[in-house]
């Protein structure tokens, strides 16, 4: 006979990814725009050794031809806000460069400083290279790690997310995240970016005291 009259469960400070996927038109039209631009940045390193990865310059949001993929980030970022209820004045793409992992390649755990939302989008996977690893942002969670009968996402330290090409993470800044190793024959290619609130020195780093 139960003890207890009844029993919840509080879920508290949740981590978000929130994940699209574009249009089929609009992911070719995007993709298109990619491509042709990295192809004219990357005319000396069209060839990558085997493990060695490639990153772009960060100004990728500035460019007229990858001005569509631009306005994707801002809509889903304008969801993203509603959702969490923050109020702002504006915010803007602080940064965004491409990323090209051959065979072999990997990208170790980090996170993106100095930024409120990170994000990822996709241009080319493939099968061995269609996931990154999300990392358990409670430090203290490692201090003891007993032997778990089932990995759940109650008790997992990594969460392993499939993407394909047109997919569109954003997440926040802070939740580090890793890439395995490129387990494909081909390149994947992705766009990474930053964003921050416009006005965050001038209105929102104040005393909240």
């Amino acid at each position: 006979m139960s003890e207890f009259e009844g029993s919840d469960l509080l879920s508290m400070f949740p981590t978000f990814v929130w994940k699209a996927q574009l249009k089929q038109e609009a992911q070719e039209r995007i993709d298109k725009a990619i491509l042709e631009r990295l192809r004219e940045s990357r005319k000396s390193t069209l060839r990558l050794h085997p493990g060695s990865g490639w990153q772009s310059a960060q100004d990728l949001h500035t460019a007229e031809e990858l001005r569509e993929l631009v306005q994707c980030v801002h809509a889903m970022a304008e969801r993203i806000f509603e959702f969490l209820k923050i109020g702002h004045e504006g915010f803007e793409i602080t940064s965004c460069w491409a990323n090209a992992l051959p065979p072999g390649a990997s990208h170790q755990t980090h996170a993106h400083p100095n930024n409120y939302l990170s994000g990822i989008y996709y241009v080319r996977t493939f099968e061995g290279a269609n996931t990154v690893n999300f990392h358990d942002p409670r430090i203290q969670a490692g201090v003891v790690r007993p032997p778990v009968t089932q990995l759940t996402s109650e008790n997992a330290d990594q969460v392993v997310v499939q993407v394909e090409d047109g997919t569109l993470l954003l997440f926040p800044a802070w939740l580090e995240h890793s890439v395995d190793a490129n387990q494909s024959d081909e390149e994947r290619i992705s766009v990474s970016f930053n964003i921050m609130f416009s006005s965050f020195t001038e209105t929102m780093s104040k005393p909240l005291w």
